[in-house]
């Protein structure tokens, strides 16, 4: 029987090595666009020889990217970012991009795009990242009548930005966190990307959205607790005031890679509890079992001990 073809859109972040390999495990061929393709070659060991093409693309040159498009059976756009920068914003790459990929899948015999959002997407919110999203996902609904969208919530794993940079952080005795109370619902990687390949493999679920969520809900201040009993670690674990935050936030976003939170953030944390609404289809709609993030982050916060995983854990 002929592969398949899937085109990922940043297939060379965070979700799309763990994506890549479960698609390439289906036999499917993946077309994956993103920056630095050179840099990118290490995908290319996940599959046999052929299963896998790296291509270069930017958001201002849509002529390979649509023919590659036009020749394959799924769509994946997992592009996004968490911050604004002089030459990407959230407008142009959350809602402009699913726009544009979702018009030429219409001109094409593309069987389904899947478009990854956020949980906490929402038109009235007064963040602009989540406002994005919320775009993004009417303007991919709206030009390709089989799109599929996916609202995860922080999502976990060996390269994330979240527990990390907390890691990362418990070099000082007093770690700040904003909102202490806010609560999420911290979702592995491999469970992401298990719920894409079986999205796609759903029959009916055209223009449907998807909430995913891990099987625990818990509070900010918890979850850094959490890692830092993780690192066998005693720190203070304090919150900051959100004025305070929101200053801080200001003289970050100086820099050229805010180091915290940004201001858009401190207004995420303002908001609704970053969590599965039940509005939506979830997890057990497409038989996925998600994982414990907190047993499964003892395989690589390890690296932050003193000692390292030969480390005794009290």
């Amino acid at each position: 029987m002929k592969n398949q073809i899937c085109t990922i859109l940043g297939g060379g972040g965070f979700i799309g090595r763990y994506l890549v390999r479960n698609l390439t495990k289906k036999n499917y061929r993946c077309i994956i666009s993103t920056r630095n393709a050179f840099q990118k070659g290490y995908l290319k060991t996940q599959a046999t020889p052929g299963s896998i093409e790296l291509i270069n693309w930017s958001s201002n040159n849509f002529d390979e990217l649509k023919e590659s498009i036009k020749n394959s059976d799924v769509v994946i756009n997992l592009i996004g970012i968490l911050y604004e920068t002089r030459k990407q914003k959230f407008m142009n790459i959350h809602a402009g991009i699913p726009e544009a990929v979702a018009k030429i899948c219409a001109q094409s015999d593309v069987k389904k795009f899947i478009q990854v959002s956020a949980i906490g997407a929402s038109e009235n919110s007064k963040s602009l990242y989540q406002r994005s999203k919320f775009q993004g996902e009417v303007n991919a609904l709206t030009n390709f009548k089989n799109t599929v969208i996916i609202r995860p919530s922080v999502v976990c794993g060996t390269e994330d930005n979240f527990t990390n940079l907390f890691s990362k952080l418990s070099i000082l005795p007093i770690i700040p966190v904003v909102k202490m109370n806010y609560k999420f619902q911290p979702i592995l990687v491999s469970d992401v990307a298990d719920t894409i390949v079986k999205a796609i493999e759903a029959k009916d679920n055209h223009g449907k959205i998807y909430e995913i969520g891990g099987p625990q809900v818990i509070s900010f201040g918890d979850m850094v607790k959490s890692i830092m009993r993780t690192l066998n670690k005693k720190r203070f674990v304090v919150e900051m005031p959100m004025p305070l935050a929101k200053t801080q936030s200001v003289l970050m976003s100086m820099l050229p890679i805010p180091p915290m939170l940004t201001i858009d953030q401190c207004k995420i944390l303002s908001e609704a509890d970053n969590i599965v609404s039940n509005n939506h289809l979830t997890l057990e709609d497409l038989n996925v079992k998600p994982s414990d993030v907190e047993e499964a982050m003892k395989k690589w916060l390890w690296r932050y001990r003193d000692g390292g995983q030969f480390a005794k854990v009290q």
